[in-house]
């Protein structure tokens, strides 16, 4: 393969068709990878393109997929979340990117943003057979996140989460984003400008959440298992982070080697753009530098530096 393909194809993952896109870097297969694992209402192509350029000039195929009842995959209900299931959903995407044309099955590295960072942590702890994880502006936490909700808000959160659990295939839905103090599951860090932004380029995005997914919220940590991390693990706060707090020191008292932190001076979504994203793929591309020294072509090599 000498120049750059993008490849669409699907798995199954607990009986669910779910979609998933295939991006090969110039040169020759087979290459070292990357699963891209998306955020609370994150889709294919939401916030992460200009990843996608970077990591392949690097050397890497990209791949990326929608979640069962999300974006471009089948199931039913739309649009709701359970982080467990989910996790599901990464490891069957693992399985299908290992078994594509043209990527090598032994070097591929998990990356995980924001909720998706949070599912990155825990697949990696279970695992021993790939390179290593990323996992930017991580949910860690997630009764840390439900207590930096305004208790007014997280009140009518759960009065509307409840009033939707019985309704079974039709869910009771609120806006995944929200206008600064509006009714909606992330209404902080500049989101709505973000998807204000992203709707004025003409991208097409369901704004919609099941108001039951937030019932998961809080009793998801995927911090229980950084401990249990076996391979390098990097993670990328942001010490201004109101979605998803980063608590450095806690992570510190873990002791674990294989886990390797940044912080950026920034909010939850800064590092999508510039300036902060910079810094923040300089820090990725470092990582994934020392993750693979002996594994590169000399062309691949050339890129990382």
């Amino acid at each position: 393969m000498s120049q750059k393909q993008v490849l669409k194809s699907s798995f199954l993952s607990n009986g669910v068709k779910c979609a998933a896109t295939l991006r090969l870097p110039l040169g020759n297969a087979p290459f070292q990878a990357i699963l891209m694992v998306h955020g609370w209402g994150g889709v294919q192509d939401s916030l992460t393109p200009p990843f996608y350029s970077r990591f392949n000039d690097a050397g890497f195929a990209v791949m990326t997929f929608d979640y069962a009842g999300w974006g471009d995959s089948e199931g039913e209900p739309r649009n709701v979340i359970n982080p467990w299931k989910r996790e599901v959903d990464v490891e069957n995407a693992l399985k299908h990117l290992r078994g594509l044309e043209g990527v090598d099955p032994n070097r591929i590295v998990l990356w995980g943003t924001s909720f998706g960072g949070g599912h990155v942590v825990s697949v990696a702890s279970r695992r021993t057979d790939i390179l290593g994880a990323i996992a930017q502006v991580p949910m860690l936490d997630g009764m840390a996140a439900v207590k930096a909700v305004p208790p007014t808000r997280l009140a009518r959160f759960g009065l509307t989460a409840l009033m939707d659990l019985p309704r079974g295939k039709r869910p009771l839905y609120l806006p995944v984003v929200s206008a600064p103090g509006e009714f909606g599951s992330m209404d902080r860090d500049g989101a709505y400008k973000i998807l204000q932004d992203a709707l004025a380029e003409g991208q097409q995005y369901d704004n919609r959440v099941a108001a039951r997914s937030l019932l998961t919220m809080g009793l998801y940590s995927p911090f229980k298992n950084l401990k249990l991390v076996k391979i390098p693990i990097l993670l990328i706060g942001a010490t201004q982070d109101t979605v998803a707090p980063f608590v450095e020191s806690r992570i510190r008292k873990l002791n674990n080697p294989q886990i390797r932190m940044q912080v950026l001076d920034a909010n939850h979504f800064e590092p999508y753009f510039e300036p902060a994203f910079s810094k923040n793929i300089e820090y990725q591309l470092a990582f994934l530098r020392d993750l693979v020294p002996q594994s590169r072509s000399p062309a691949e090599a050339t890129e990382l530096e």
